[in-house]
């Protein structure tokens, strides 16, 4: 479990991080040390294995260089997420007050009724929440309002008002195809969009490092939760918190949430399947309050 080593992606928060001790001794060991050697009939297999072992099989797999058909399809059903919350703090004097604290995170546009348009994205992307200000791909922005969320998960969902929308606006936005997670598979390429840094929508891309990687995150109340997260190498920065997790096939597959925070580590960003999420995001739309016994 990765527990205080994971930082949530949401923008101007804190870093966390963690020191390797013990990185130097595992390296000695696994250099091994100096022996004899005995002389092996064993070659390199560059066909069929013709040992008890199989071969592995060659690939017809190609490198996806050019990703720009998915991001133009799916740019559209991603926002941009301004929360002003309300945070306590201890003053020079040790007083505690409190005060207003601006962050910026993503969403993803997940359905639409005759009054709303719904928008998923984390429960810590929200937390706190005094205004929320959501910004189209149009960069309209519009007041939105938390609809629920649900600590357990990290999920949330927001609503903003159809009538507060202009037309071109309406017209500009679509909502997210929603795909599956169990069918991904290690190795096959991704792409990350979000508000990273709070700059603006941004696009990475990379590919599915793990599955089902158990990561533990710090609540409000200083309780770990832990859950089972996609892993991925596509760039996962501040504010890109509550954005989409997408496949070849420009579906999301994941609500990207959290990275791996640290100097001696690159490329470990982590989402939410949404395997997980879709359920989640469901009731949460329909206004259930979720406990943590579900």
């Amino acid at each position: 479990k990765l527990g205080t080593a994971v930082a949530l992606a949401l923008a101007f928060g804190l870093v966390s991080g963690v020191t390797f001790g013990g990185t130097q001794y595992l390296t000695s060991r696994l250099a091994g040390e100096k022996g004899g050697s005995s002389k092996t009939s064993a070659t390199l297999t560059t066909g069929n294995s013709k040992g008890k072992l199989g071969a592995t099989s060659t690939s017809s797999a190609t490198t996806v260089t050019d990703v720009s058909d998915i991001v133009e399809n799916v740019m559209p059903a991603i926002v941009q997420v301004t929360n002003i919350s309300v945070t306590e703090y201890q003053s020079i004097f040790g007083r505690y007050q409190s005060g207003e604290q601006e962050s910026a995170g993503s969403g993803i546009i997940i359905s639409q009724d005759a009054d709303y348009i719904y928008i998923a994205t984390n429960n810590h992307v929200v937390a706190d929440t005094k205004s929320l200000t959501v910004t189209f791909n149009d960069n309209s922005a519009v007041e939105g309002e938390v609809q629920g969320t649900d600590e357990t998960t990290d999920l949330a969902v927001i609503k903003v008002k159809v009538s507060d929308l202009d037309k071109s606006t309406l017209s500009a936005i679509k909502v997210a195809t929603i795909g599956s997670s169990d069918n991904l598979s290690v190795g096959e390429s991704a792409v990350v969009i979000g508000n990273a840094l709070g700059y603006g929508t941004s696009v990475t891309t990379g590919i599915i490092s793990a599955k089902d990687r158990e990561v533990s995150l710090q609540d409000d109340n200083g309780n770990y939760i832990t859950n089972k997260l996609i892993q991925t190498d596509a760039a996962v920065n501040p504010g890109n918190s509550g954005g989409a997790l997408l496949n070849m096939n420009g579906e999301v597959v994941g609500i990207v949430s959290a990275k791996y925070s640290d100097t001696k580590v690159e490329g470990m960003g982590y989402a939410i399947p949404m395997s997980t999420a879709s359920s989640i995001i469901e009731r949460l739309m329909q206004g259930e309050t979720i406990t943590n016994d579900g």
